[in-house]
């Protein structure tokens, strides 16, 4: 029964993309169907396992023996347990939410079929990777969630841009693919076993440089999943896809897969305090580092790619505090995945309204315009800034707590941090709404003379994004209520209550303070000036934040320019110095053989040459000899 949530968008994947152009007219109302039908299934899982005692919740369900060899057990069975099922319907209620807001999207594209063949992949191969009870078949989905991306950010292939972007995600994925496979081996060697039951129940046992190395090969993986530095150069330029694909990746599926991977590991980090303290530090890094680049984009999704990247951040850095953050991570990435959603969506609402124009500076009071996408982004916005009340609140405050609450210098460090990124937070999504929806229209003709007509967008496309707004309003306060959320994860995160050195008034009013800075200075800069319609020289660093703080420079200096010089000097010690010794060699033996081969030339007068010389030779020296 469990494999009926993989197994339904899997089969309209299969049908949609095999069963030719005889679907197009109604292969995209089959695939929300399917994905429906993955979200339905899943809820009554869902109500079933509310009928059962916390420990006795998780369900198994054995499919054949993929790899049954001695010593060598690999298996295709699924694990639903309170984390898997948490992103089940995240995945298939958000998904499904996308699937039907894409029929107004892509309504005039003629790969439409295709395309929504490619969402429904998507959906089952990351089902599959948050369903598999063994590290080899989520590697699988792992795999899977890689190929459905490069499938739909290179969706119009043939725009450069978005080909040469879907090269660039599918490239950087690998190297952290290679992470993932690596620990993979390292668990086989250690455990005997890549099951989750037997690798995390014997965590404990091995050794702690074991651990370590696993560990960090795991937060390799997740970081190219999830966008996490150094492995983040993928995710703005994956913009180029489709607007709903980057709510699928941005919201409900890819960059999500990192932070499950840490938290289902947690007994493997938990016994690796090393392990720990890096992924710590990347999210901390990762937080910064993605709020700044949103402060600086124009283009209305790289901005929130931006965001993306940073809230990623924040859900990395709790899930590396340990049992005291693994729940407050997915909590927040489940309310993430509302706004988020909503936001790109919203974004896409927009585009369809101003010709597919995404500079916000050729924006400007859309609200008046379009007013259900201004509600409705709105909430997404002060949901994501964490407005008292709203989802994004009570998810990122928790995990500012936890971060205090890691205590030392350590826990001000981290709590430091996360007050600064809630600040950026609402300066830069404070920036997009005042550039978007706020101020004068700054829109112009386009180069073929079409001026934009804003309007709202139909039905099929704003009720997803009223219902996504419903749950950026009210989704945090009911995970809130009573620790309902905590405690449905207990079991499987073991949560421990952190003990901060500041009061959680006092944290929520630090919060809040951070929160009413980065707004008014937003507001001030873009909402109560003009906003020029092309983007000034700027700051060094707004420089550099256009450039994605130079990302890019950095890995064509290092790793391109590098890897061509490090070809280079191979191919000239094969040239010179392999090549060249076995070459050096065979022409010596050449040489000496074609100069022996004189004394063996076949002709008689040479061979009497020879023996009258030698004798000569050898007379001579007889006579030097009896003289002597």
């Amino acid at each position: 029964m469990i494999g009926l949530l993989v197994g339904a968008p899997l089969l309209g994947a299969a049908v949609l993309l095999c069963g030719g152009r005889r679907l197009d007219r109604a292969g995209h109302w089959l695939a929300c169907l399917l994905s429906g039908a993955s979200f339905v299934i899943g809820v009554l899982f869902f109500l079933d396992m509310l009928g059962r005692s916390g420990d006795d919740r998780s369900l198994h369900s054995h499919l054949w023996s993929w790899v049954p060899v001695e010593g060598f057990q690999a298996d295709v069975a699924f694990q639903l347990d309170q984390l898997s099922m948490t992103f089940v319907l995240l995945i298939t209620g958000v998904g499904t939410l996308i699937h039907i807001y894409s029929v107004g999207y892509m309504e005039h594209d003629p790969r439409r079929r295709r395309f929504f063949g490619y969402l429904n992949l998507f959906l089952a191969a990351m089902l599959l990777l948050v369903l598999a009870d063994n590290y080899l078949l989520l590697y699988v989905g792992w795999e899977g969630v890689g190929l459905a991306s490069y499938l739909l950010i290179g969706f119009w292939q043939d725009k450069p841009s978005a080909a040469a972007a879907a090269k660039k995600a599918f490239l950087v994925n690998r190297v952290g693919d290679a992470g993932l496979a690596i620990a993979i081996f390292l668990m086989f060697t250690t455990f005997g076993s890549f099951a989750f039951a037997p690798v995390l129940s014997s965590a404990t046992d091995a050794s702690e440089g074991k651990l370590t190395a696993v560990g960090l090969m795991l937060l390799l993986a997740a970081c190219g999943k999830s966008a996490q530095v150094p492995l983040q150069s993928w995710l703005g330029d994956a913009m180029e896809g489709p607007t709903p694909v980057s709510a699928l990746i941005h919201a409900a599926t890819m960059v999500t897969a990192g932070v499950y991977l840490i938290t289902r590991s947690g007994a493997i980090f938990n016994a690796a305090p090393d392990a720990q303290t890096v992924v710590v530090v990347v999210g901390a890094v990762t937080l910064l580092f993605g709020a700044i680049v949103g402060c600086a984009k124009d283009d209305i999704k790289k901005a929130l790619a931006g965001s993306t990247m940073s809230q990623i951040g924040y859900m990395i850095l709790a899930a590396g505090l340990g049992p005291i953050g693994y729940a407050f991570a997915i909590m927040h990435l489940v309310t993430h995945g509302f706004f988020k959603a909503g936001l790109f969506l919203g974004a896409g609402s927009v585009m369809h309204g101003m010709n597919d124009e995404v500079n916000m500076r050729h924006y400007g009071g859309l609200r008046k315009h379009m007013p259900v996408t201004f509600v409705t982004f709105g909430l997404g916005y002060l949901a994501i800034i964490g407005f008292p009340g709203l989802s994004g609140f009570f998810s990122k405050d928790q995990i500012i707590e936890a971060a205090f609450a890691k205590g030392g210098t350590q826990g001000w460090i981290l709590g430091a941090v996360t007050l600064l990124g809630a600040a950026i937070t609402a300066y830069y999504m404070t920036r997009v709404m005042a550039m978007t929806f706020f101020g004068e229209k700054r829109w112009k003709p386009d180069a073929e003379g079409n001026e934009p007509h804003p309007h709202e967008s139909p039905r099929s496309m704003t009720i997803p994004m009223v219902v996504l707004a419903f749950g950026s309003v009210f989704a945090g306060g009911l995970f809130k209520f009573n620790e309902s959320f905590v405690n449905w994860l207990e079991p499987v995160t073991q949560f421990e209550h952190g003990h901060s050195p500041l009061s959680a008034t006092a944290v929520t009013s630090a919060t809040v303070v951070a929160l009413v800075i980065g707004v008014g200075a937003a507001w001030l800069q873009y909402g109560r000036r003009t906003v020029p319609s092309v983007a000034p020289r700027g700051s060094l660093l707004t420089r550099a934040a256009r450039r994605d703080l130079l990302q890019d420079d950095f890995n064509h200096i290092v790793l391109v320019n590098g890897g061509t010089y490090l070809t280079r000097s191979l191919v000239y010690a094969d040239n010179k110095v392999v090549d060249g010794a076995v070459n050096g060699t065979a022409a010596t033996f050449g040489g000496l053989s074609g100069r022996l081969r004189r004394l063996q030339n076949g002709f008689a007068r040479s061979y009497a040459v020879s023996m009258f010389g030698g004798a000569a030779v050898l007379i001579a020296a007889t006579l030097l000899m009896r003289a002597v």
